[in-house]
């Protein structure tokens, strides 16, 4: 357990009352942590840069629902490992992800082959939720993800405003995480990002 789990909370509750002091101080404690997780799977600084960011983006606008998060930790790890997910696989790049499950802890040859099965299931369930995205959902969507595109680039690029992209790659990380969870994927993901130094 994260020794700072009550401070975690504390912060959430501050942050929900839009304190921006608390959120400099949870993102100034969190970054260590996350950014190594993240280069792990992604094995790029850039991107490792933009899922942090993105990840902050979505904790700040979600603000008002973070009093009712218990484990504020797991919570911030599922979105990063959400996020990298997304990233690994608009990149074709799942052999990495695979290698990393391989050479890990749990490295054994039945929980790899464990693994793949189960990576496989939520490459095709990821697949399947942003094939049901709203049309310009997607579009930004894939913009973020394939091209890897920043916020700016996307809104130029769309005609649109940088505020309008942003709620559009929240509202689409929102929807693929549902998608997820009612694919009985959640506890996988979260299992996932716990395993993965």
């Amino acid at each position: 357990m994260h020794a700072g789990l009550l401070d975690d909370k504390d912060l959430f509750h501050q942050i929900a009352g839009g304190d921006e002091t608390a959120f400099r101080q949870l993102f100034h404690r969190y970054v260590p942590e996350l950014r190594p997780l993240v280069l792990h799977l992604t094995r790029t600084a850039a991107v490792t840069d933009d899922i942090i960011q993105e990840t902050f983006l979505r904790l700040w606008i979600n603000r008002d629902q973070l009093p009712a998060i218990e484990s504020p930790r797991a919570w911030l790890l599922r979105i990063v490992f959400n996020q990298s997910f997304s990233f690994l696989r608009k990149q074709a790049v799942h052999h990495k992800a695979l290698h990393v499950l391989a050479d890990g802890p749990s490295g054994a040859d039945a929980n790899t082959t464990e693994d793949a099965v189960a990576y496989t299931a939520m490459a095709k369930a990821v697949g399947d939720a942003i094939s049901m995205l709203p049309p310009q959902a997607k579009r930004i969507y894939l913009l973020s993800r394939e091209r890897g595109l920043k916020i700016p680039e996307i809104a130029a690029r769309l005609g649109l405003s940088p505020n309008t992209v942003k709620n559009s790659l929240v509202r689409s990380l929102q929807f693929i995480r549902k998608h997820l969870e009612a694919a009985g994927h959640l506890v996988s993901v979260l299992l996932a990002a716990w395993l993965w130094p």
